[in-house]
């Protein structure tokens, strides 16, 4: 049975591409079709080999097709009828008609074979598209009073209620089966879903996900015609007399038919099926009515939201570990560009905080001690962004005086000051599209600050000693070891520049808050160096080791990295020993000080900043004030030294 739906023209062939598909070697792949014109459905021959006919007569152009009409195709035959039961009422419209000896007789095989006897026709007695159970309105009472679709509603809901808190398929097809047992006449069944992405509309794809059999028999698949039908059509179907059937009932190993009636209902998403419930009695004395095909189709409709509600679990966690993979290789890739090494917590915090920062624009400020590699964020978060494929400017504010700052920043004119020959592009004119970081940020004059300001908040600049205003498009990134709150409370930093700065902060945490990284990054600064200078070096001691674990790298990363060039060069065997590392005696920043008198009879405290100066200047006095050595027996830019020099006011003539 293949119904006709208006505006849906019907192919008829021997290829798969057909919706009626005839295996017949005198079939052509693509024999004909029927379709809907003016409201008459017509017949066409498609230039088939051997033709097509309607009773006796050749189709040679377009044939209105009439009730009892017998299309020919090969050795195929097929009835035209607007109704089911007119296919056997009218015995001239019959395709296979009986003998007086009960015996029929087809054309596609010539054989013949008593298949009637007391044969009672077997028709699908009963069709739902939707189901009243899950409908608004009136329903009729019984004579208890109470409405039989009211109990039925009630049970729904409580089954529906179960359905819900089902957590795979194979438990909710359970509970819909013994939903169904327990309300319908039926004894056997099952739940079959397509895959998640099938366009099947056959049931060629259909899988049992669970079965169950209150009968002697266990559970036999549907037939693939009655899944066809109801996969194609959308509708719930309700067949009585099908023990003779195999088109509706399925067949045991011994190709026994044991149903007596069958229901088979869509599991539905809007128009689109994703499967099918097919239940079916074995027992005559059990025959299911109307309200049971109600009952079903309504229990499909519950099944099919709790389907795509699972189905929906399992798409976002199946998405949750893709973003979780795809986040660890963006990470990988991260430190790849950004040459961040570590593994411990305070690193995956940063890393996590630049991919947060790098989706957005605006101002980031960067915290943290000298030496723990506030650039290297800075970069990464330039070179995560939209903007990494365009220019990433780094400048020192700490570095330069405040009209060279200016100039620096905002570039200068021909003949703005002596020495200005010719005009010159700012940093903020080169990194236009991209992104300037400025370095301690803490270090800039008021004046400056003023103008800076004025930038972030996307008015134009000039170049120093000229009047064209200039706006650019770019980011900005500052850095800091200062405590610029401490700062805007003493004056020193402007408050509006501070809170237009303190939009994204990323604190990097000092080395000595990350030991775990210690041996990861002093194994990757010995693969460098070893590289560099063709050093046959193959690692570290225990010893010396532990006593780069121990030390507390008052100089950070940096510190760690000139430690471990130092040991390159001076090491005379295959492994760096305790011998080999130069470790300062230099306080941590933050920590509190003291040094010992010169009889070594008592401890005197001072402040951090003392210290700092008194350290300062004795390793000035040991290198002959050589600041460039100075700097980096230190762990520091030869611009900061310079810098503390000026602070605190240290002379060349000063004991030490």
């Amino acid at each position: 049975m293949f119904r006709l739906v208006p505006g849906q023209a019907v192919t008829i062939g021997r290829a798969a591409t057909n919706q009626i598909v005839i295996k017949d070697d005198r079939c052509s792949r693509n024999h004909a079709e029927i379709f809907m014109s003016e409201g008459q459905w017509i017949l066409r021959d498609l230039e088939s080999r051997n033709g097509t006919l309607v009773g006796e007569q050749r189709v040679t152009g377009d044939w209105m097709l009439q009730p009892a009409d017998i299309i020919r195709v090969g050795r195929s035959q097929l009835v035209f009828v607007h109704h089911l039961t007119q296919a056997f009422d009218d015995p001239s419209t019959a395709l296979l008609q009986p003998s007086e000896e009960d015996v029929l007789h087809t054309e596609a095989n010539g054989d013949a074979e008593s298949v009637l006897g007391d044969y009672q026709p077997t028709t699908i007695t009963h069709r739902r598209g939707q189901t009243k159970f899950l409908e608004p309105g009136q329903v009729d009472e019984d004579e208890s009073g109470v409405s039989s679709k009211g109990i039925a509603a009630a049970k729904l809901c409580r089954l529906a209620y179960e359905l819900g808190k089902a957590s795979d398929p194979v438990g909710l097809a359970n509970l819909a089966l013994s939903g169904l047992f327990e309300n319908t006449r039926t004894d056997t069944g099952a739940l079959l879903l397509l895959p998640r992405e099938s366009r099947d509309i056959r049931g060629a794809d259909l899988a049992v996900v669970a079965s169950r059999s209150t009968a002697k028999q266990e559970y036999h698949p549907v037939s693939q015609f009655l899944a066809t039908t109801v996969m194609r059509e959308g509708e719930a179907v309700l067949a009585r007399n099908i023990m003779g059937d195999s088109t509706l009932g399925t067949r045991d190993s011994k190709g026994e038919i044991h149903a007596t009636s069958v229901i088979c209902a869509p599991v539905r998403q809007g128009k689109k099926v994703l499967g099918l419930i097919h239940l079916y009695s074995t027992d005559s004395r059990r025959v299911p009515d109307p309200d049971d095909l109600e009952f079903t189709l309504a229990v499909a409709d519950t099944v099919a939201l709790s389907v795509i509600n699972l189905r929906q679990r399992q798409e976002l966690a199946e998405n949750l570990t893709q973003a979780r993979d795809e986040n660890l290789q963006l990470r990988e890739q991260l430190r790849v560009k950004s040459e961040i090494i570590g593994s411990s917590d305070g690193v995956q915090k940063v890393m996590e905080e630049i991919g947060r920062a790098a989706s957005s624009n605006a101002t980031v400020l960067i915290r943290g001690e000298s030496g723990v590699g506030k650039e290297l964020v800075a970069r990464a978060v330039h070179y995560s962004s939209g903007r990494s494929k365009n220019t990433f400017v780094c400048l020192n504010c700490a570095a330069l005086s405040e009209d060279l700052l200016a100039s620096e920043l905002f570039g200068h004119e021909r003949g703005a000051f002596t020495g200005a020959t010719e005009r010159k592009i700012g940093k903020f004119e080169a990194a236009d599209g991209g992104t300037i970081m400025l370095d301690e940020i803490g270090e800039m004059s008021p004046g400056i600050q003023a103008k800076f300001l004025r930038v972030l908040e996307g008015h134009p600049f000039e170049r120093v000693g000229g009047n064209k205003p200039i706006k650019v498009n770019v980011r900005v990134i500052a850095a800091t070891n200062r405590d610029l709150e401490q700062d805007v409370a003493d004056g020193l930093f402007r408050r509006d520049l501070y809170f237009r700065l303190h939009v994204l902060e990323i604190l990097v945490p000092a080395l000595r808050k990350r030991v775990e990284d210690i041996p990861e990054l002093a194994h990757y600064f010995l693969r460098l160096y070893v590289g560099e200078t063709g050093r046959r070096i193959e690692g570290f001691t225990d010893d010396a080791m532990q006593q780069l674990i121990r030390y507390r790298w008052p100089g950070n990363v940096r510190e760690l990295k000139n430690v471990i060039e130092r040991a390159v060069v001076l090491c005379r065997g295959r492994m760096i020993d305790q011998s080999d590392l130069l470790l300062s005696k230099l306080p941590t920043s933050g920590s509190t000080g003291a040094i010992i008198d010169v009889a070594g009879a008592s401890f005197n405290p001072v402040s951090l900043a003392d210290l700092e100066r008194q350290h300062i200047q004795a390793m000035l006095d040991h290198t002959s004030w050589n600041k460039s050595r100075a700097a980096t027996m230190l762990g520091i830019e030869r611009s900061t030294l310079d810098r503390k020099i000026r602070r605190y006011g240290l002379d060349r003539d000063e004991a030490s």
